[in-house]
């Protein structure tokens, strides 16, 4: 998948003027790239119309307008795009109660490391997690992680034959699987692999 480039995003008024609409069809887009694994943690599976709206996002709310920062801003979300037989996830730990999630984030160290997928007849994929900067310390995990997942060129070539897709986290605070990646979200991510 090609990275986005500066000619590619809208100037801050053309941004004003559609906005609405855009933001209304990337939330629809979202819809069949959010997987939730168990009650607490979501994968955001991104690609370049989840980006592009996050790059207009940044600009938009930090009044960028001239080229050198908009280049800068393309530098830091472009990698979240997947390029090859990948995908690229942004994880969320969300717990509703604030004292809840303190406790859970100081128990969850080390998640980011356990979440994996897995195309039907191979062995789960693990998440290779913030390769951009280290969102974990010793005494807790960050709310927000940035997850790749590396396929080989015959599990891409078996999800793209239709093959089903399971996901899951296999940490000591936090453990669930979800048998069976809804098909949507299965279509969607096969466009993300160029096979």
């Amino acid at each position: 998948m090609e990275k986005l480039t500066l000619d590619e995003l809208w100037s801050l008024e053309q941004y004003a003027q559609c906005r609405s609409e855009f933001r209304q069809e990337v939330l629809n887009h979202k819809q069949a790239r959010r997987l939730s694994i168990g009650p607490n943690v979501s994968l955001l599976f991104e690609d370049r119309i989840t980006i592009r709206y996050q790059v207009q996002e940044m600009l938009r709310v930090e009044r960028i307008f001239e080229p050198q920062g908009i280049v800068e801003e393309l530098a830091v979300y472009n990698p979240l795009i997947p390029d090859g037989m990948n995908w690229k996830a942004t994880m969320l730990i969300q717990f509703d109660d604030v004292e809840e999630r303190r406790i859970a984030l100081r128990n969850m160290v080390g998640i980011e490391q356990r979440v994996w997928v897995q195309v039907d007849g191979f062995e789960p994929v693990y998440a290779v997690a913030d390769e951009d900067l280290e969102r974990s310390t010793e005494d807790k995990t960050s709310a927000v992680h940035f997850l790749r997942f590396e396929l080989d060129s015959e599990m891409g070539q078996t999800v793209a034959g239709g093959a089903s897709l399971s996901a899951g986290i296999q940490h000591g605070a936090y453990q669930h699987t979800i048998p069976t990646v809804s098909n949507d979200i299965i279509y969607s991510l096969r466009a993300d692999l160029s096979c």
